[in-house]
């Protein structure tokens, strides 16, 4: 199985881009992120055509997750349960043999911030869920864009970035205490080229620059480590013209 995650940062947008993804890549799993439509607005016919089931979970203007695959999406839930969240961040699903979870992650503004204090509490309540998912379902990805960059190597500029968001000391720590549960970083399974960022700001010629973050993950439950085969970021899609700001990450499974 390829299963692949992507904030295409407006899916009105990048509809067209996404379409072209699909047909060139063919994932049996996307989990996409910021999609920013209500769910009346979500083009499921487009993508049913394309050969993908939707799951979808929207708001106005911010946020937005969904689901596509060409496996039947059981059991869907969206949010956290038990975590009280105006904001559609989380979409899970049962595709095929795994337990899909699509996350967009609190960016978190800056330390000290409401907004980080509320990130700090979602994602509290994401490991409390995360644990309780894999008792049920062992064979389980947890993917999307986390806005955490685990180590200094995943930051341009590890000295500019120090302490601030998306490379402070808790969200590393939550970072690990994922990774603690079981769950590995599918894409430091592998040897990897050095700079390999997801993300890079519009501003500033940083993608011409290489000036990014790694800050969109794919984990994957023990129970999957020993079937996976491969992880790469696709950077093509940011040579899009109007491209999102994130890149593809996908993650191969020997299932």
């Amino acid at each position: 199985m390829k299963i692949a995650t992507w904030n295409v940062n407006s899916l009105a947008v990048r509809l067209p881009q996404v379409l072209d993804w699909l047909q060139a890549q063919q994932p049996d799993v996307l989990a996409l992120q910021e999609t920013k439509l209500t769910d009346d607005k979500f083009p499921a016919e487009a993508l049913q055509a394309a050969g993908y089931r939707c799951a979808f979970f929207g708001q106005r203007t911010y946020n937005g997750v969904a689901l596509l695959s060409r496996h039947a999406l059981d059991a869907v839930q969206c949010n956290i349960p038990g975590f009280d969240d105006e904001q559609a961040r989380v979409i899970a699903a049962t595709a095929g043999p795994l337990r899909v979870i699509g996350a967009y992650f609190p960016n978190g503004q800056a330390p000290g911030s409401d907004k980080f204090a509320y990130k700090m509490r979602w994602l509290d309540a994401l490991q409390a869920w995360v644990s309780a998912q894999l008792q049920q379902s062992p064979r389980l990805v947890l993917l999307g864009d986390f806005n955490i960059a685990p180590e200094d190597r995943d930051v341009y500029d590890p000295v500019a970035w120090a302490g601030q968001i998306h490379c402070t000391p808790e969200e590393r720590a939550h970072f690990q205490s994922l990774l603690g549960l079981g769950l590995a970083d599918a894409f430091r399974a592998f040897e990897q080229p050095p700079k390999s960022w997801s993300w890079w700001d519009y501003r500033n010629l940083a993608f011409r620059k290489n000036q990014g973050l790694r800050i969109d993950h794919i984990l994957v439950s023990a129970a999957l480590r020993p079937a996976l085969t491969a992880c790469t970021i696709d950077k093509t899609p940011r040579k899009n013209e109007r491209p999102s700001d994130h890149a593809p990450v996908i993650a191969e499974l020997a299932l």
